[in-house]
């Protein structure tokens, strides 16, 4: 199979199946004689785990990670347990902060007119430079979060 079909067949784009060969996430595939990737049923099934993977919001590498473990059958099912349960643990804090969030700014829209007057609390706490921080500060590596896993 060629990089388009694979793509089909597993919902990961060519672009991405390009860069989880060039990060070592899959194996380096063979080439026909004309520099073209060639595909075979097993890539398609390691990149739709891959993409299920992606979906429940895993990094590139606990990806990593959970293909080395799918594949090792001598696996201790704890370590894959362990990694979801961090993961769970990653997303309930993000939930947490992300009601913070909302909650802030629900409290400054109610108790903004919304009219034609320019006076606005939300502009006012945004440009407060003495105002308690808000309660997520973002960080470029982890978003919103403003806080690197397991902190």
């Amino acid at each position: 199979m060629n990089i388009g079909q694979v793509a089909a067949a597993s919902g990961v784009s060519a672009k991405m199946i390009r860069y989880y060969e060039s990060i070592g996430l899959i194996p380096k595939t063979v080439r026909t004689e004309s520099g073209y990737r060639v595909y075979s049923d097993h890539d398609v099934h390691t990149l739709r785990f891959i993409r299920r993977s992606r979906d429940l919001g895993f990094s590139v590498e606990q990806i990593a990670d959970l293909v080395s473990l799918w594949q090792d059958r001598d696996r201790a099912s704890k370590d894959v347990k362990a990694i979801a349960l961090d993961h769970v643990g990653v997303l309930e804090r993000k939930i947490r902060e992300l009601q913070e969030m909302a909650s802030t700014l629900k409290h400054l829209a109610n108790n903004c007119h919304g009219d034609a007057r320019p006076h606005c609390p939300i502009i006012e706490e945004l440009a407060n430079d003495e105002a308690a921080p808000l309660p997520v500060k973002p960080d470029a590596k982890f978003g919103a979060l403003g806080k690197a896993p397991g902190r």
